[in-house]
């Protein structure tokens, strides 16, 4: 093996010795040889973007059965949670019907354009979502934004490319950190801020939009952070590589990494329906599934219940309290069960890594 630089570290076999100058994943990739730090200044905007991602999850649980309630389409008070569960469940729907797609777009235009259409939409869906004056506008705008955020897995595959390979799984780590972090702060925006006009009469009056529109507010905050990401998103190179055949063709390494491409593609077989006959992949997917599934159910169901009145057998507590209660429990289980689940299912996702870029 060959010495990197006179310093007595080990190289690779085939260290590259050509960059497509067209290329963003080339560019970067020759920048990372240069420098040897910690790129902290697009770790700190990936961590910033993922937070901002994730702050709509979990934030309107605290409010939800107040804003179905002032919506009236519930004739009843018992059947309010009956419609709360389709507006909770649609954004998780559409993430869930998009994110195979938004995966196969990232791998075919670049990681970066996911992350601003998903940063675009919180902008806007969200701020939406708390002006709706109807309980269909409240169920639309929250349905398309968990379409159009998809950014989950590219920010992923981001945070492996963005840095050099000693770094990568401090890149992974900052991602699961900041998921936890939106996790957390998201309720609590939710149950602090809504329904200002009622909890600081001395700030907010009934007469302004957030009196008339009590809901608009902790929208309103989470939309601003969501700006903030957007601009910092100038700071983040791409990373996807975008050769020219042509130009390929020209260069004997890169013909030579082309052909070990093509014999790992062969031994796999069977482009991206190969991951589903990798068995560690998918029951890792099925454990993740099983705990996002309690996570989000606990999330949903108890803020319906704890909000609802004695007398059906709630707790009457008002959104400020569950919003704190969401985010200490966050704090507790995001940090300790959730995240070491997520790590393994990183680990598990690293193992196959080369295989999900040869197949984009």
């Amino acid at each position: 093996m060959g010495k990197d630089g006179g310093d007595g570290l080990e190289g690779p076999l085939l260290k590259r010795t050509y960059y497509h100058g067209n290329c963003p994943g080339c560019r970067l990739d020759k920048s990372n040889e240069v420098r040897r730090g910690v790129p902290y200044t697009e770790f700190a905007c990936m961590w910033l973007v993922t937070v901002c991602s994730t702050l709509p999850i979990q934030s309107l649980f605290p409010f939800l059965y107040f804003m179905i309630r002032d919506l009236h389409i519930a004739k009843q008070v018992e059947d309010i949670g009956f419609y709360a569960g389709f507006v909770g469940a649609s954004y998780m729907l559409g993430r869930a019907l998009t994110s195979t797609v938004w995966g196969i777009v990232a791998d075919k235009h670049g990681r970066k354009p996911v992350l601003v259409i998903t940063l675009i939409a919180v902008i806007t869906l969200n701020t939406l979502f708390g002006l709706s004056s109807s309980y269909w506008m409240a169920l639309t705008t929250r349905g398309f934004l968990g379409l159009l955020s998809g950014m989950l897995g590219p920010i992923k595959a981001y945070a492996t490319e963005v840095c050099r390979k000693e770094y990568s799984h401090l890149a992974l780590s900052l991602i699961s950190s900041s998921r936890a972090i939106g996790l957390i702060v998201g309720p609590a925006i939710g149950g602090y801020l809504a329904q200002p006009a009622d909890k600081y009469p001395g700030m907010f009056s009934q007469e302004s939009i957030f009196g008339r529109f009590p809901y608009f507010l902790p929208c309103l905050c989470v939309s601003i952070l969501a700006v903030a990401a957007l601009i910092s998103c100038i700071w983040l190179p791409e990373t996807l590589h975008k050769h020219n055949e042509a130009t390929d063709s020209n260069n004997s390494t890169e013909a030579m990494e082309e052909s070990l491409s093509d014999t790992n593609a062969e031994e796999s077989g069977g482009g991206y329906w190969s991951l589903f006959t990798n068995w560690p992949l998918m029951s890792t997917i099925t454990v993740y599934c099983l705990f996002s599934l309690q996570d989000v159910a606990y999330a949903e169901v108890f803020s319906l219940w704890a909000v609802s009145d004695r007398k059906y057998g709630g707790l009457s507590f008002t959104s400020t309290d569950v919003g704190r209660i969401l985010a200490l429990s966050d704090l507790d289980t995001t940090t300790s069960c959730q995240l070491s689940i997520h790590d393994y299912i990183i680990w598990v996702q690293s193992s196959v890594g080369s295989k999900l870029c040869i197949f984009s």
